[in-house]
């Protein structure tokens, strides 16, 4: 365990104990401290990103990580005084008559944050604000990836809060089950199934709860009445957003059979109009050579197993320098391809093809629940077929991503996808423990009731009762 790990542990637990419930002003105070480190460093952040990245679209960042993460804090601000607010229960006034019930908001205490590279600042500051929010302390340990900006939130960070409230770690690449060890309040894990499994596990020995924001091959359906070309431009957007490199992004697409060539055409069109050269600023770098070098194998284990892959830029070849790939559409893809067997993470669409609903339903029910699904439809009744019959961690009916970006929906995946929610009072309540209080009123009527023993009156009136309830 490294000294460092367990000598801020212990200084934030200690800090909890101290003050167990900071005021409302006091966690105001801190979100407001969350928004200007962001603010009064945007654009060394968004360098330190970038380079992490190779390169990293500077709209991207901006839009996905300033400002979902900004408006994220502001939701909180605004709300905040609603979430702390103690709940009144109903409480049954013929047996605790003068009684009342509450449900108390109450920090937990200090809670861990494992960050993936994908979208660093995003995943780290959203849960900070509902953690804040709800009044505990924060131990953020950063990606392997992402090693510039965790170097530099460590130097910014204690200009804005103390280490026993906040504070960032890099990780090298072999501190994480170190990190998950820690017998935190609360653990929240963004990254892939397996690396989540040894979490949960690590986890389980302290029974630390653990909120799992894994992956899954998330699918667009587009529905016979919906536009072709509508549809191959949003799925398209959310397909090349940072490079394909998002857990929620589309991973593969059925179409309607017949549509197949219409959707292609459209997809060649949009790229060739909007990506005019993948080696400029805008497009995102792929991650490490590692994922670079499996997104290549991957091309090429689909064309040998018989797919038909189109490079929608086809005079741009793949840059290895840069890490950069032109976006690529796969026909008739199968199982046994490694590009349908885990998340892509790339900018490549598996087009799928299908002639009613049920297949659809039946080949995604038959993987992993996914961590959103996208169905393309006006049809009121579809939609809320595919809704009811495939489960996921969310839905975006007629778009793709933007679920996600929702200030007051939670997000969370569910089984091998995640689980857990936060965002939102989701979020609020996750890292919060909801306790419930009785409060007695002057007299009970249980204990001057139920004495033993219990022959005669208590009998006759719990029989009563019974009756009453029936």
């Amino acid at each position: 365990m490294p000294a460092e790990f367990l000598s801020i542990f212990q200084r934030q637990k200690a800090a909890y104990l101290a003050r167990p419930v900071p005021s409302y002003a006091q966690r105001m105070a801190d979100l407001q401290a969350l928004a200007r480190m962001l603010k009064d460093n945007r654009d060394a952040i968004v360098q330190a990103i970038s380079q992490d990245y190779g390169n990293r679209s500077e709209f991207e960042t901006l839009f996905a990580e300033f400002f979902v993460v900004l408006e994220a804090i502001k939701d909180a601000q605004k709300n905040l005084k609603k979430w702390m607010r103690p709940q009144r229960r109903h409480i049954d006034r013929l047996m605790y008559p003068g009684a009342s019930n509450r449900v108390v908001p109450q920090p937990v205490g200090v809670v861990g944050v494992i960050v993936p590279w994908n979208f660093p600042l995003n995943l780290s500051f959203c849960p900070l604000a509902a953690i804040l929010a709800a009044g505990n302390r924060a131990m953020v340990k950063m990606s392997h990836n992402s090693g510039r900006l965790a170097a530099l939130l460590i130097e910014m960070a204690p200009h804005y809060f103390s280490e026993d409230k906040l504070k960032f770690f890099h990780d090298p690449g072999d501190r994480g089950p170190a990190f998950s060890s820690l017998p935190f309040d609360h653990l929240l894990f963004t990254g892939s199934g397996h690396t989540g499994r040894a979490v949960m596990a690590n986890a389980a020995k302290n029974l630390t709860p653990v909120t799992l924001e894994l992956g899954g091959k998330s699918p667009a359906i587009v529905g016979p009445d919906f536009s072709i070309q509508q549809a191959a431009e949003r799925i398209l957007w959310a397909k090349l957003f940072n490079a394909g490199q998002i857990c929620t992004t589309v991973d593969y697409v059925f179409v309607p059979e017949g549509s197949v060539d219409a959707f292609v055409a459209h997809c060649q069109r949009l790229v060739q109009e909007r990506v005019p050269d993948i080696n400029g600023p805008d497009v995102t770098s792929i991650i490490d050579q590692s994922a670079y070098d499996r997104l290549m194998f991957s091309l090429n284990d689909a064309v040998q197993q018989g797919a038909t892959v189109l490079n929608l830029l086809p005079e741009q070849t793949a840059n290895p320098a840069l890490r950069k790939i032109a976006p690529h559409l796969v026909l008739n893809p199968t199982s046994e391809m490694l590009l349908m067997q885990r998340e892509i993470f790339g900018p490549i669409l598996p087009i799928k093809t299908y002639q009613h609903p049920d297949e659809v339903v039946a080949y995604i029910n038959s993987q992993d629940r996914p961590l959103a699904i996208y169905p393309f439809t006006h049809d009121r009744d579809l939609q809320d077929f595919y809704i009811a019959h495939v489960m996921s961690g969310g839905v975006s009916v007629n778009e793709a991503l933007l679920h996600v970006a929702q200030h007051d929906l939670p997000f969370g995946g569910v089984g091998a996808s995640g689980m857990g929610h936060y965002h939102a009072q989701e979020g609020f309540n996750t890292f919060s423990k909801l306790r419930p209080v009785f409060y007695q009123g002057p007299f009970s009527a249980i204990q001057m009731l139920f004495l033993p023993p219990y022959k005669g009156r208590a009998l006759t009136l719990m029989n009563w009762l019974i009756k009453l309830k029936g």
